[in-house]
């Protein structure tokens, strides 16, 4: 898939008032501080399309994006450290709940996890509610630049072996890093793939 257009369409943190297009969805969730403002504007070529933040939590509310026309892209809040009130991520935490609940838009969910670091147990657990709830996710692996090729595979294996201890199969994953553009070739295509199979 080649991007050809990427544009802001909204934000807001109730999710009755998110677009109401038919357009299929693609959401993009992680820890706070994995990479995923600078992979959006990698995926979508575009440098400042999400804004990126040296202050983990930066998103804040369900941000959508049109992309050539046909589809969006969304940018939900990260989960775990953000440096905000807990009232402020209580709020926060609420609506993404509800985006996964209540939008049936929703065709996948991408879990960004840094690729640097054993298995986390906040990913782990949000992994766990989304398998309990039915809702489809791929993992996408960030920053693999920082290691090198054994040490990923290494990391790899570290997540499989704990995520086949509850799950009868690894989740769909991909290696991606966004200063080099690692993956992105990999994760649009799967995206258009899904796409071409929803209009069947």
């Amino acid at each position: 898939m080649k991007i050809k257009s990427a544009e802001f369409v909204m934000s807001n943190s109730d999710v009755a008032k998110c677009p109401k297009s038919r357009l299929p969805e693609y959401a993009f969730i992680g820890r706070s501080n994995v990479g995923k403002s600078s992979l959006i504007n990698m995926l979508t070529s575009r440098k400042s399309l999400a804004k990126t933040s040296g202050r983990p939590g930066k998103t804040q509310l369900i941000n959508h994006f049109l992309i050539n026309k046909n589809w969006h892209l969304v940018d939900l809040p990260g989960y775990g450290y953000a440096r905000v009130s807990k009232s402020s991520k209580k709020t926060f935490q609420k609506f993404i709940t509800q985006y996964f609940a209540l939008r049936e838009q929703l065709v996948t969910a991408f879990v960004l996890i840094d690729i640097r670091h054993k298995p986390q147990a906040i990913d782990l657990e949000f992994m766990q509610w989304l398998g309990e709830h039915g809702i489809p996710f791929s993992i996408i692996f960030t920053k693999a630049d920082k290691l090198k090729p054994k040490a990923i595979e290494n990391h790899v294996e570290d997540y499989k072996k704990v995520l086949l201890e509850t799950w009868e199969d690894m989740p769909n994953y991909f290696i991606t890093s966004s200063s080099k553009a690692i993956g992105k070739d990999d994760v649009l295509a799967y995206i258009d793939k899904l796409n071409e199979n929803m209009e069947l």
